[in-house]
């Protein structure tokens, strides 16, 4: 396909976490469009699993939602961060565990429609208890599924977070 020429960025929002820039493109037929992106540093989740087998899940308030929700821990990447420094941080910070054995899953655009943040998943095995230590805009509480509890969540609509329900599926697809 013949590559699309971006002629302009225009930063129209600057937050702490996202950025809104509209691109003015060249289409291959040379017409002129604007397009609207959300530009994000990226992210990284993990999907811990306990001795027994069991996922760990943190429910936290999602504002997107306005809803508590059921996820894998995770964050944002700060600038030049290796995504799976990234996952092993916030694993720690929103449940209280170090995984001493973390492996690559996925990665993935959230929303390639109007983002391009690429979130990295990872499995974290061998977990040690530490201690919580949530930012200060973070209030979670931390429930255990087995495996196929889980699915039958997803199927059910009780897990709705993209980045979990593509992180489960890939590990089931890719590992059992």
């Amino acid at each position: 396909m013949d590559k699309i020429q971006l002629l302009n960025r225009k930063e129209i929002f600057k937050g702490k976490r996202v950025n809104l820039v509209i691109d003015e493109l060249k289409m291959p037929n040379g017409k002129i469009v604007e397009w609207e992106l959300v530009t994000h540093n990226g992210a990284a989740a993990i999907i811990p699993i306990d001795e027994e087998g069991n996922i760990i899940l943190v429910r936290q308030y999602r504002n997107a939602a306005d809803d508590y929700v059921l996820e894998i821990p995770a964050g944002g990447l700060e600038p030049g961060e290796d995504p799976k420094v990234c996952a092993s941080r916030e694993l720690e910070e929103e449940t209280g565990y170090k995984a001493n054995q973390v492996d690559f899953v996925i990665k993935f655009y959230s929303s390639i429609g109007i983002t391009n943040e690429i979130i990295s998943i990872y499995v974290g095995k061998e977990l040690v208890k530490t201690q919580q230590n949530l930012d200060e805009d973070e209030y979670v509480t931390i429930e255990k599924y087995d495996f196929d509890t889980c699915i039958h969540m997803i199927n059910n609509g009780l897990i709705v977070d993209n980045k979990t329900i593509t992180a489960l599926l890939a590990y089931q697809n890719k590992f059992l």
